[in-house]
């Protein structure tokens, strides 16, 4: 193989390939970016939100403002628009951020410029061939003239030490790569319309199940609306044209009123098929975002999964191309997040299900919007939509561990949540006979985000155990799930966790106060031997008691090792089990330096 044409080319530019290069660039990788779009799509927006762990990998970069002034928080969301109250999760961002991806993608783009990403746009990949050492990309169009933004004519093969396919449900880089996409079929047909309204419903997020199917009409932006029909039991055939008439017809049929409806922006046609490519990982092709899933657009989770697979990909990828772990690290991929995509695909699954119109499923509704108004209820499903409920196994078994839905995994990753309170509402009414439930989403069931409380206070009952606890694997019951952001004291002040992450580099964190015998004693020897990867920090803790969504309230670890995409991969009480930490370092940051 010829000279590299980069260290990792990723195809697709969407927020997943985006928040990858930008992860990879971060820890000093060169990276090419190829989009086979000539422009951004300034017009389209398959997405309209961000979820709190997204929120918090965009904080733990330092990268998170832009997109809060940016967007507007909403306290809750919905599950098959039944209503969900975030405001007890325990995060500083206890909302749903309603922004359009359009915007997502430019403030990713923009900050991707900053650290230097090559993008280069108009480049479609057309051919791939693998080597032990590498891998040749087909590119038809593309290159850096005019700073990449627009293609030029003809085909040529570029070289990498790894390929990673971002480029949505029908990849190119899937296909050609044979990776399987197994799931189930589409049962019924939606469709999206950004449109303006001569006539839109009263409440600005609005929903309606009616007998012909369901109608949501959501106000994102002054000007237009955000309209979307499904039709259950029938199927559009792919090369049906997607136009106005044929969504206004759709609306007079579930509604018996288009709104007034003109003046498209935007277009699509979509069904619920859910598919997952059966592997995340084919030697030195990966896939992440819609290429490794697809599923119906329930709950505002696709992107938010796509931009946590990109983080939970891009420093394992960094340290294996900069030679500091074995090449099996990655494999660790795809036994994370293969489990988190699988979980995704059955709750939307679940959702669509819910939102049928059929007499039954409205009974079932009603009995599940009764539960939701448990605490513990609310915050499990919070949890789950939100994704602050994930959890990876740390005992580096799993890294050849490549379960798969048809093996019988179970989807759910071992995830729980508890806590929280729901302030949600519905109304059940008739209209000719028929069954009807309105739900104004969110808003409606929620108080206006101006009266949410400061977030980040920590509260509850202390652990017995001087270890704060115990997992059921012996372990701190916090290990495997991301570290609370909590705030900290240091030599030079005040840090919040998060802070400490904007690198994406590992952090050894000891909350010893830096006592002359705490555990940084005996652990700095040990750090020292992984300093071009990892940082120690000695600090002392704000809180004596910290709040995660699964293990509720627990002391503290006087030390825990951070990765980078902040989940605890280690933590040990007031005696540290150095043995343990030399161990966990090595599992996720590859040998000790020489």
């Amino acid at each position: 193989m010829g000279g590299m044409t980069a260290q990792v080319v990723i195809a697709g530019a969407g927020p997943t390939g985006l928040m990858l290069a930008c992860e990879l660039r971060l820890a000093g990788v060169d990276v090419l970016v190829l989009e086979r779009d000539a422009e951004r799509a300034d017009a389209e927006s398959r997405a309209g939100g961000m979820h709190a762990r997204t929120l918090e990998v965009l904080d733990q970069r330092g990268m998170v403002e832009p997109f809060l002034r940016a967007g507007r928080p909403l306290p809750g969301g919905h599950f098959s628009a039944l209503p969900l109250d975030f405001r007890n999760l325990p995060t500083r961002h206890p909302h749903l951020l309603v922004l359009l991806q359009r915007h997502i993608e430019r403030l990713l783009e923009e900050h991707a410029t900053r650290l230097g990403v090559r993008l280069w746009r108009g480049a479609e990949v057309t051919g791939l061939r693998q080597s032990g050492s590498g891998v040749e990309v087909e590119v038809l169009g593309g290159g850096p003239q005019g700073n990449g933004r627009h293609g030029e004519a003809g085909q040529r093969w570029m070289s990498a030490e790894y390929l990673v396919g971002c480029d949505g449900g029908r990849s190119a880089v899937r296909r050609l790569a044979g990776i399987g996409f197994a799931g189930t079929s589409a049962t019924l047909t939606a469709m999206l319309g950004d449109v303006e309204l001569d006539a839109p419903p009263e409440h600005p997020l609005f929903q309606e199940r009616r007998e012909h199917g369901t109608i949501s009409v959501l106000s994102f932006e002054p000007g237009w609306h955000r309209v979307m029909t499904t039709e259950f039991d029938q199927v559009a055939g792919r090369d049906e044209p997607v136009t106005l008439e044929g969504l206004r017809r759709a609306c007079l049929k579930i509604a018996g009123t288009d709104y007034g409806m003109r003046s498209p922006r935007w277009l699509s046609r979509f069904g619920d098929a859910a598919r997952q490519a059966v592997e995340y990982r084919s030697g030195r092709v990966l896939l992440a975002g819609d290429a490794a899933h697809v599923h119906f657009p329930a709950g505002g989770q696709g992107l938010n999964l796509g931009v946590q697979d990109a983080v939970n990909l891009g420093w394992k990828l960094a340290l294996v191309v900069h030679g500091h772990a074995p090449d099996s690290l990655l494999d660790s991929y795809h036994a994370e997040r293969h489990p988190v995509g699988a979980r995704v695909l059955e709750n939307t699954r679940a959702q669509t299900a819910l939102s049928r119109v059929d007499g039954h499923t409205t009974a079932l509704r009603a009995t599940l919007a009764d539960l939701l108004s448990l605490d513990d209820v609310n915050a499990r499903l919070s949890s789950m939509i939100t994704a602050l409920d994930v959890h990876y196994p740390m005992d580096g078994a799993h890294l050849d561990d490549r379960a798969h839905p048809s093996d019988g995994a179970h989807p759910g990753n071992g995830a729980r949540a508890r806590g929280g309170t729901l302030l949600g509402q519905r109304r059940h009414l008739m209209d000719g006979g028929h069954p009807v439930e309105s739900a104004h989403l969110v808003e409606s069931a929620l108080p206006d985000a101006d009266t949410l409380s400061e977030v980040g206070t920590l509260s509850g009952q202390e652990a017995d155990s001087e270890d704060g606890g115990r997992s059921a694997d012996g372990g701190h019951p916090l290990v495997g799930y991301r570290v609370p952001d909590v705030e900290l004291e240091i030599d030079t002040g005040e840090v919040r966790v998060f802070e400490l992450l904007h690198q994406a580099r590992g952090v050894l964190l000891c909350l010893d106060g830096g006592a002359q015998e705490g555990p940084a004693a005996h652990l700095a020897g040990i750090a020292s031997e992984w300093a071009d990867r990892v940082d120690l920090v000695r600090a002392r803790p704000s809180a004596d008691v910290w709040q995660g969504p699964v293990v509720g309230a627990v002391r503290p670890p006087v030390a825990l090792l951070v990765r980078p995409d902040g989940h605890i991969a280690w933590a040990t009480g007031a005696r540290p089990d150095l043995d343990g930490a030399r161990a966990a370092l090595t599992t996720w940051f590859g040998p000790a330096r020489r």
